[in-house]
Parts: C-alpha cells; structure tokens; sequence
C-alpha cells in the first residue's frame, strides 16, 4: 500500500501498478537473457533494442534494470548506463564458499526435521533429473536444479538464511550455468544430488552438510573448467598466434 501512496503524482495507482507489474515481466525476461547468455558479462544494456524487443517503453526496462542491479547481476555507471556485471575470480570463489557453507548448513538443519512427504518430493526431482541428463539438455535441466536446491532451503525452515543463499544464487547464475554445460557434468552433478538426498533421508546431519557443501565446492572446480579453452579452442588460438608472429615476420 506504501508504494501506492508514493506513486508518482502523473500516474494513477492503478497506472502504476500496471507499470510495476509490467517491469516484473521485463525483469524476469532479462534475467532469463543474461543466464541464458544472451546477455554477455559487461556488455551495455541497449534499452532501445529492448524496447523494440520487449514491445515496451524504456521506463519498465530501466525500472527492471535498476531491480536486478540491486539483485547484483547489472552494474550501474554514471552517465553510461546499465551493464551486465562481470564478477572477477575471487569475487566468484568468495561467492561460491560462502554459498557452500550456507547451503551446507541448511541440509544439516533440514536432516533434523525432513518429513518422508518433503524426501518424496526430492526424490521426483531427481527422478525428473535422471530423464533430462539422457536429454543432455542444460536448459531443461538448470531450471529443474534450481528448484531442487531451492526445495532444500525452503525446507530447512530459516527465513534468514533462505533469503541469504538466494542472494548468492542470483549473482552466481551465470557461473552455475556454466558449470553444467556438458552432458558428463549433468550426470555428475545429479549424483551428488542423490547424496544429498539420501544423507537427508538417513537423518544424517553431519553427512547432509558434508554432502551438499561438497556438491557446492565441487561445483566451482566444474566453473573453473567451463571458463578454461577446450583442446580446438586451445589449437585456434595457438594457430592464431603462430599467424600474427608470421606476419609480424613478413612485416
């Protein structure tokens, strides 16, 4: 209700809420951009294409950049724009740490109170898991490990840390993504979601947080190899090299 109260005086409440709800649709879809990669890290923003994407006008797309600014995944510069954040190494490995202690925890707690009900749950995920990684299909299969890990935190039943780890999530989306690009690492990593599961389904707290910390750590070393060149890209850029110091040769 406040924020009806301070909509701006040119814009009806109804006007406003209408623009609101629009920006949360535009919101979601630049976050989709950005995971996807559609988006590059530190890339501008262009709100003109867009806009003419979109069908909207710049306001939602600059009030939905500004939203997923403070979510940590578009960078703002003065007089220059909006542009897609580009965390460095360290900010990705202190991000990835500390989302593995957090997650860590949250499985501990959850081996204390899991219901058989919440284990059925997890289960028909990774069930539903096990089908796509013989798809091989990181894009169906990211969203259903989203929501797996979400089940998780939700679950362990502490809001405040719940709140903390999605914080992480949204800033590493692009990281994690990453991470899963292969068919091997899809089958790798729904394994250690089934360790996961059963250590909660044993009732197990200390094999829970060992489980979903390591999934977590285990995670980063499996970002750390999706940014590194595979052996083509590696023998194109040794190509490439050799040719610009044969020119300079020539020259």
């Amino acid at each position: 209700m406040s924020e009806i109260t301070n909509a701006p005086q040119n814009l009806s409440a109804i006007d406003f809420l209408r623009t609101r709800s629009l920006a949360n649709v535009v919101q979601a879809e630049i976050e989709r951009m950005i995971i996807d990669g559609e988006l590059k890290p530190n890339e501008r923003v262009n709100e003109n294409g867009l806009s003419q994407r979109l069908g909207v006008s710049r306001g939602p797309i600059r009030e939905a950049c500004s939203a997923l600014a403070a979510m940590g995944l578009i960078e703002i510069i003065p007089n220059r724009g909006f542009f897609i954040r580009a965390l460095t190494n360290d900010e990705a490995q202190d991000l990835s740490e500390a989302r593995a202690g957090v997650f860590g925890c949250m499985a501990m707690m959850l081996a204390e109170r899991v219901t058989d009900a919440e284990i059925a749950i997890l289960r028909a995920l990774l069930q539903r898991m096990d089908e796509i990684v013989e798809l091989g299909d990181v894009h169906i299969y990211y969203p259903v490990n989203l929501e797996f890990h979400k089940q998780i935190t939700h679950m362990a039943g502490n809001n405040r840390l719940e709140l903390i780890y999605q914080s992480f999530v949204r800033e590493l989306h692009i990281q994690r993504y990453r991470a899963l690009s292969s068919h091997d690492v899809l089958h790798i990593s729904n394994e250690e979601h089934r360790a996961i599961v059963d250590a909660l389904e044993a009732r197990d707290p200390v094999r829970s947080l060992i489980a979903a910390r390591t999934h977590i750590l285990n995670g980063i070393v499996r970002t750390r190899q999706a940014g590194q060149p595979g052996p083509v890209e590696q023998v194109e850029k040794q190509s490439r090299k050799a040719s610009d110091e044969k020119s300079r040769d020539e020259t």
